[in-house]
């Protein structure tokens, strides 16, 4: 198995609309194509079940702004 040191990029889209996915060691994150802020969520919060309360949260706050 080949260990992920390194950020992997891919791109991919949903409906219409491109977007950036960032595998590296720390997590995941996705973003739309063209823009620096999207959705991060760490592999620690993945594991421990935290994951949905992350996203929800982050998306909150990214709504205020």
């Amino acid at each position: 198995m080949t260990k992920l040191d390194k950020p992997l990029r891919r791109e991919l889209s949903v409906g219409e609309q491109a977007y950036t996915l960032t595998i590296d060691p720390d997590g995941l994150k996705l973003v739309e194509k063209g823009r620096r802020k999207g959705v991060e969520l760490r592999w620690e919060d993945l594991i421990n079940g935290d994951a949905a309360l992350a996203a929800a949260l982050q998306a909150s706050v990214s709504a205020q702004r």
